[in-house]
């Protein structure tokens, strides 16, 4: 993923897509992806691009109820793996999320910067049950979790919306589009 240098920082621009709400998401059919539920709306469908497997840690989440897409994902995780999954990495990387988007630095970079941005993404949670949108929900920050599902491609009439199938990209459609099936903790913060 590609960034900007911000003086001795690293701040990353992640993703796009409309506005940010605080209200609680409707039981309508056309919400049934974010409940997770199948979808029932005529115009809606929901493919499988590609299987995905990870453990993440969460450095944020930001839940979303009326934007377009919180019809299918109700949260984001702006997450890091590998190196940066490192409890005494992740917790020196300032976070914020927004009309997702994420937006990071830390400083210093122990790896260069084009390395570092292939180990933070902002991920749009899809959850596959009701379940799993419980668990998502329970999800915060410094948690080391693995998920399991697939990244997907969601469709509402002329919106379409498609998961990255990359780590290397970044900006609008940069992001996974993710469809959970399994959240197994590794790690827990205590509360």
């Amino acid at each position: 993923m590609k960034g900007r240098m911000y003086g001795i920082g690293l701040m990353i621009l992640l993703c796009s897509q409309v506005a940010y709400s605080a209200q609680l998401v409707t039981d309508s059919a056309k919400y049934n992806i974010a409940n997770g539920l199948s979808p029932t709306a005529p115009e809606q469908s929901i493919r499988s691009l590609k299987p995905f497997l990870g453990d993440f840690r969460i450095l944020s989440t930001q839940h979303y109820t009326q934007d377009e897409q919180a019809k299918f994902s109700p949260v984001d995780f702006a997450v890091s793996w590998g190196l940066f999954a490192r409890q005494n990495i992740a917790q020196r990387i300032d976070v914020r999320q927004y009309d997702r988007f994420l937006n990071w630095k830390m400083n210093p970079l122990p790896v260069s910067p084009q390395r570092a941005m292939q180990m933070v993404s902002n991920m749009h949670m899809i959850p596959a049950t009701p379940t799993v949108l419980k668990q998502l929900n329970q999800v915060k920050r410094g948690d080391l979790v693995r998920l399991k599902g697939d990244l997907v491609e969601v469709k509402d009439g002329d919106l379409v919306w498609t998961s990255s199938l990359t780590n290397t990209d970044v900006g609008e459609g940069g992001c996974e589009l993710f469809r959970v099936t399994q959240v197994q903790w590794l790690q827990k913060v205590p509360m």
